[in-house]
Parts: structure tokens; C-alpha cells; sequence
């Protein structure tokens, strides 16, 4: 497997390698995205058991318990080892009844969420707590820089680079990727940090992402260009 010829889709078959990204602790950020006890706890400490996994969840909840949650916790740790930049992105409404959520976030079905700020089904799971010092934006849309100041954020800490990880791939990664490129961040995605509620939908996105918002790398290639 290598980053530079693998996930690419039709527009970039015969497209050139791209060149090794080279980043540096002051302009290199880790962004975690929506890994939230809604998707995969949804009962507080004390309740009793966990619900039974939603028929059809089964492939996406064990991707994460095997590998995804635990890339994400890897790479947390490469970077608070070498005092880089950790942020953290949620879905999260300020109000109780839900009226300050995006449309995309009130349309009916799955993507129907209401997630109250201080509710246990907002917070990120405890695998991948954030730091006592570590950011986390909180937001009522699919992008994590269309509904914060994170922007304002990285522009003023310096960052040029983004690394992107979380769920689900094919929408809040997705949607925050193609914004952040847009506003000429560099990014990288891992592949290996990230999922969607199938794997036919994660490797859909990846291909759609790859060499145009975004390179796509494993978490190891990713460590190996770290400082």
C-alpha cells in the first residue's frame, strides 16, 4: 500500500505522485471529528447495558472497536508526545429543543439529530476525551468550519496543515474537508481513523476526496512525516 498511488478514482488514474507533505509542530493540527456517544455508547454511566446494535450498524461498530477508535487514540497520543496541535469537533445544539440546528441536521430519518450540548449523547467518548487544553468546536452543521469560528482558530494558531479523522466519512468528515480545502488548508485524511456506516460508503468517499480535497494516507504513513 502507498498513499501516493492508492484510493484514486477515475479523474486521477494516470495523474502524477504528489510530493512528500512536510510538516512541522508549529503549522500541523490533528482534527477529531464527531466521535460522539450517540454513534457508539448511548447509555450513560449507570444506566443499564447497552442497547443492542441497530440491525445492519454491525460492520460499522466493529470497525470502530478495532480499528478506528484505536488509530484515533494512537494518533492523539504522536501528537500531544510532540506538542502538536490536538482539536476536537462535535454535533451539539445550544438550545434544548433542537431550533438552532442546521437544516441538514432537522431533515427527517437518521440524520434527524438532536443533541443537546450538556447531554451525554454529545460528548466525545471517553476513549478520545480531549485534553485540559485542548479545543473543541461545537456545531449545528455537516462542517465543522461552515458552523464555528475553527477558521479563525487555525489561521490565528498558525495551522496549514489539517489531518482529519473521525466519523462518518461520507458527511462531517467529508463536508469539513471540502471547506477546509476550499479555504486553502492542506489536508490530510486518514484512512485508517475514519469511518462511514458502511465500508462500500467510506471507500466511495475516500476515492471522491482523494488527490483533489485532500491526500489520503494510513496512520502509520501519516506518523512517518510527523517531526
Amino acid at each position: 500500500m502507498n498513499w501516493k498511488t492508492d484510493y484514486r478514482s477515475f479523474y486521477y488514474e494516470g495523474a502524477p505522485e504528489p510530493e512528500d507533505p512536510v510538516l512541522t509542530r508549529e503549522d500541523t493540527a490533528l482534527l477529531v471529528i464527531d466521535v460522539q456517544n450517540t454513534y457508539l455508547h448511548r447509555k450513560a454511566p449507570g444506566e443499564p447495558g447497552e442497547p443492542e446494535i441497530p440491525e445492519g450498524w454491525e460492520p460499522f461498530h466493529k470497525r470502530m472497536d478495532e480499528i478506528v477508535t484505536p488509530a484515533i487514540a494512537s494518533l492523539i497520543s504522536e501528537f500531544r508526545d510532540r506538542n502538536m496541535a490536538v482539536l476536537h469537533a462535535r454535533i451539539a445544539c445550544q438550545l434544548p429543543d433542537g431550533r438552532d440546528r442546521s437544516l441538514s441536521q432537522k431533515k427527517p430519518g437518521w440524520n434527524n439529530l438532536l443533541l443537546p450540548k450538556n447531554e451525554f449523547d454529545s460528548q466525545i467518548i471517553e476513549e478520545i476525551a480531549p485534553g485540559e487544553h485542548e479545543i473543541v468546536v461545537t456545531k449545528t452543521t455537516d462542517s465543522a468550519l461552515t458552523g464555528t469560528n475553527l477558521r479563525l482558530i487555525l489561521h490565528n494558531m498558525g495551522i496549514k496543515h489539517v489531518v482529519c479523522v473521525g466519523v462518518f466519512t461520507d458527511q462531517c468528515v467529508s463536508s469539513t474537508v471540502r471547506s477546509l480545502a476550499d479555504e486553502s488548508f492542506d489536508v490530510i485524511v486518514v484512512e485508517d481513523a475514519c469511518a462511514a456506516g458502511t465500508d462500500e460508503l467510506h471507500m466511495q468517499e475516500i476515492e471522491i476526496m482523494n488527490m483533489i480535497y485532500c491526500a489520503v494516507m494510513s496512520k502509520d504513513e501519516l506518523v512517518s512525516y510527523l517531526p
